[in-house]
């Protein structure tokens, strides 16, 4: 199975009202609905499943070559398990998370634009105010 997701950076000054007096609801160059989408897709998986308000562990390696470690509470985690029994991470703070939509296959995310935040890793946000701040 193949696991398409969909981040999209809220336009906190899109106006539904001028869209839909000028554009038929639509935005417009002028009146974007999002600041940024990314996609990420993710295949050769056997499942997925979404935890709310859970921990994501953050691990990896400074430029220096010290490993690092941190578990990043309240956050949005989608667990994927691979075919050949991998497991892999994503996540968005709670704190940044607007909403999600889920269809079998999709995931589509949609991020707060008046909070700051990091994306130290592809699939990963978390809130400038949540980030660890020795890897800042």
């Amino acid at each position: 199975m193949t696991l398409n997701l969909r981040y999209y950076l809220l336009n906190e000054n899109f106006s539904p009202e001028y869209a839909a007096a000028n554009f038929n609801g639509i935005e417009s160059e002028n009146n974007p609905k999002y600041e940024w989408e990314d996609e990420i897709e993710i295949n050769n998986i056997s499942s997925f499943q979404i935890l709310r308000a859970s921990i994501l562990p953050l691990q990896g390696e400074l430029p220096t070559g010290e490993l690092f470690s941190y578990e990043i509470k309240n956050m949005f985690v989608i667990w994927i398990t691979t075919k050949d029994n991998q497991q892999a991470y994503l996540g968005i703070s709670e704190s940044i998370l607007d909403s999600y939509e889920q269809d079998d296959n999709s995931l589509k995310i949609y991020i707060k634009d008046y909070e700051p935040h990091g994306n130290p890793l592809p699939g990963v946000y978390i809130a400038s105010k949540e980030f660890p701040k020795e890897l800042s």
